[in-house]
């Protein structure tokens, strides 16, 4: 159920747009398949990216379909439903996020420190930030992807993420700040 293809799991907020109507909701099995076909990809792309993992994303993806669909929410249009879409996908990821963290690391390493690579190649940078990534919180992660890879505006950020359309600029500076730090030499076991 869930696309595969790489080449396009990225979240495009104008490309989804582009397909608005105004008319009433009303979900049965081809409004469904339309909807499925126009958002599946971003949706998981995005989920992809929070996760870190092919197959969360594969799980996510069948669950935020299917706990939409129970919702049963009256929504006006396709951008409204699009965004309680997202957002029901952002607060599982969330969730998973939770419950992964109050179960005990299996690994024997520290669970604060990111390893050590060499900074001087961009296969490792591109690691470490992958690494620094999945440190940060859901909510951040899902924050820094829509405003920074996709361009989303404060408002549509705040849609999906579930905060006030103010509380974007300062939740993005301290999410931000977190990712620097988590990037920083002394944070990554390099220099001190």
């Amino acid at each position: 159920m869930a696309p595969r293809d790489t080449a396009a799991t990225t979240f495009d907020l104008t490309a989804l747009t582009a397909s608005e109507t105004d008319v009433s909701f009303q979900m049965d099995e081809e409004v469904f398949r339309g909807f499925y076909d126009r958002t599946s990809r971003p949706l998981w792309g995005y989920l992809y990216r929070l996760t870190g993992d092919r197959a969360k994303a594969d799980d996510l993806l069948q669950d935020t379909y299917y706990r939409f669909l129970r919702a049963d929410v009256a929504l006006e249009t396709d951008a409204h439903r699009r965004h309680y879409l997202f957002r029901i996908a952002t607060n599982l990821a969330a969730d998973g996020l939770r419950r992964q963290r109050t179960r005990p690391a299996s690994s024997g390493q520290d669970p604060d420190r990111l390893p050590t690579r060499d900074p001087h190649t961009s296969l490792n940078h591109q690691m470490d930030v992958t690494a620094a990534l999945s440190r940060l919180a859901v909510r951040e992660r899902a924050m820094l992807w829509l405003a920074y890879a996709q361009g989303a505006s404060h408002a549509e950020i705040a849609t999906v993420v579930g905060v006030k359309t103010s509380s974007i600029k300062p939740l993005l500076f301290r999410a931000r700040k977190r990712l620097a730090t988590l990037l920083s030499p002394r944070a990554s076991g390099g220099e001190s």
